[in-house]
């Protein structure tokens, strides 16, 4: 069977080769982080949540890859564009796999904390905001549950029996929920579906039984987080919601 390309990034291909997906990074990328990428898939695997099982980490024609079985469906944001009549079943069904997750513990993943307090330190903003957003961070209960860090609907791939998968477990953490809904908000907001973000927190905050007012608190936090690796695009929306923090 021939490589079918599914997605190409600036500094990654990600493409099939017949049961295999094949993840392959350019000279940017470090081993370390590539090898850490694979850890994470590898912890996570065994929580027993539904992901794609990781079957290697090779050099493919040069290039570091990580390899996992090819999981055969669509992706949670292709289901909701062709049927947006049922946007609101598809979030309700995005947010109670979002729960299964984060009602699970992975000990041996990095601490969140500790990642945002490294973003935040690297994000070029003013010593007296990261000073402020330091602090706030601190101060945020200290859990330990299964975070994704880029949970949005292009990362959920449902099969023909109605079974979701989770992929690109490169950010995940153990953790606050709360944070990692704030991520996913201003993951919607950042693909220009604000709409879509403010219904999903909702959704969250209801059956998480979570104040609204305690996620909001994080994305301060998660906007200074996500500067480090935005498009110019993307920054002015994102330093909009680090403001916030100059205001409380």
């Amino acid at each position: 069977m021939e490589k079918t390309v599914i997605a190409q990034r600036p500094h990654k291909l990600i493409y099939r080769d017949g049961d295999r997906c094949v993840k392959a990074f350019d000279e940017t990328f470090s081993k370390a982080d590539i090898l850490n990428e694979a850890l994470n898939q590898a912890r996570v695997e065994q929580t027993g949540l539904a992901i794609p099982k990781l079957l290697g980490v090779e050099v493919v024609e040069g290039r570091w890859s990580i390899v996992t079985e090819w999981i055969e469906g669509r992706t949670l944001a292709q289901m909701m564009e062709e049927q947006p009549e049922k946007k609101e079943e598809y979030l309700s069904f995005f947010v109670d796999l979002q729960l299964k997750m984060q009602s699970l513990t992975c000990p041996f993943l990095n601490k969140l904390k500790e990642k945002m307090n490294g973003k935040i330190s690297a994000s070029k903003l003013s010593a007296t905001t990261r000073y402020d957003l330091h602090i706030r961070l601190e101060s945020m209960p200290r859990h330990n549950k299964l975070c994704h860090g880029d949970f949005n609907p292009s990362n959920i791939i449902v099969t023909a029996d109605g079974t979701p998968y989770i992929l690109d477990w490169s950010h995940a953490t153990q953790g606050n929920a709360s944070a990692d809904a704030a991520r996913t908000y201003l993951l919607f907001c950042l693909n220009g579906d604000p709409e879509g973000g403010q219904r999903y927190l909702e959704l969250f905050c209801r059956k998480s039984d979570t104040a609204m007012q305690y996620v909001q608190k994080w994305m301060p936090i998660v906007a200074a987080s996500q500067l480090v690796k935005s498009n110019p695009e993307e920054r002015d929306f994102l330093l909009s919601w680090v403001d916030v923090v100059e205001y409380q």
